[in-house]
């Protein structure tokens, strides 16, 4: 019996990249014993994604879809892919054609050697840019300070997974998704293969600055508490450091000294002020995820599917 194998590709606004994506996909497997499917997940594009899919799944009864009633975001729609499979191993990957299609075959071949997950990292070229890399860099090094896991550098959303771990990712119910980190925390037989980004076919990145900055607040706060913990922390210190301030008020008072500076005093007000919004704000970040989860709404909404 052949094992089944889906590719599950989240879509947003790559109606360019649909067909190129399909065909190396399907050169990658014609030499391979599996019966696979091709799941598009079409998260609320607004240009012609959606028909290109559908024209695919005409000709080819093995490439199915799910169309998202709007957009809900990369890791959401990869859990309606998730969510939907049957499959017995699973490859995640993007449209874009920056992952590779042909490394497939080497994710196939380590899980034939009996690894459960088979994640990638990216190897950063000079066409990245200085920016892009730079930035990359300091979100890997803050995560792994900061959070209660490790990620390698470079870590994508290019992966394998198999058996009893595409259960337990399945299983996963939180509202601000982050498989990087869930992956990587799940444990089971696990390997990593390095690759080189091929260059975007169509289109323009969907990961703007903002969207990053996002994403790395999501990878922070769901693996770790120790953004609170500075906080408190941070809050005590200076607090202690305050008393010094007490043996010099009361020489002052008994002395009838004048304590002048109004301008030392304003900054110490901006500065503890800003202190205090900052501790609050990272409060407010935890307290925002526990709000959004207790209202237990769906990660993503289909509209239509031909599953």
């Amino acid at each position: 019996m052949q094992t089944k194998l889906e590719i599950i590709l989240p879509a947003h606004n790559e109606e360019g990249n649909i067909r190129p994506i399909y065909e190396k996909i399907v050169w990658a497997l014609e030499t391979t014993d599996y019966a696979y499917t091709i799941l598009f997940v079409d998260d609320g594009s607004t240009d012609k994604t959606l028909e290109q899919i559908k024209a695919l799944a005409t000709l080819d009864n093995k490439v199915k879809y799910i169309e998202l009633s709007r957009n809900f975001g990369h890791q959401n729609a990869i859990k309606a892919g998730l969510d939907a499979s049957t499959a017995d191993v699973i490859i995640m990957m993007d449209c874009d054609l920056q992952h590779p299609p042909v490394l497939i075959r080497d994710l196939l071949s380590h899980y034939e050697l009996g690894y459960d997950i088979v994640r990638t990292r990216r190897l950063e070229n000079e066409a990245a840019g200085f920016i892009k890399r730079k930035t990359s860099n300091l979100f890997y090094k803050f995560l792994n300070q900061l959070s209660d896991i490790t990620l390698e550098q470079g870590s994508s959303d290019f992966r394998l997974v198999s058996g009893k771990a595409i259960d337990q990712l399945k299983s996963f119910n939180e509202y601000d998704l982050f498989y990087r980190g869930l992956i990587k925390w799940m444990g089971f037989k696990q390997v990593s293969l390095a690759y080189y980004p091929e260059q975007r076919l169509n289109g323009q990145t969907k990961y703007s600055v903002k969207k990053m900055i996002s994403f790395g607040l999501k990878g922070f706060t769901s693996f770790s508490t120790k953004p609170l913990y500075f906080a408190a922390y941070l809050g005590l210190i200076f607090s202690l450091l305050s008393t010094l301030s007490i043996p010099y008020i009361i020489h002052a008072f008994y002395m009838g000294t004048q304590v002048p500076g109004w301008a030392s005093v304003i900054a110490a007000i901006v500065f503890f002020g800003g202190l205090h919004l900052m501790i609050l704000g990272i409060l407010g970040i935890y307290l925002s995820k526990l709000f959004t989860q207790s209202k237990s709404r769906p990660h993503y909404i289909i509209k239509e599917s031909n599953l």
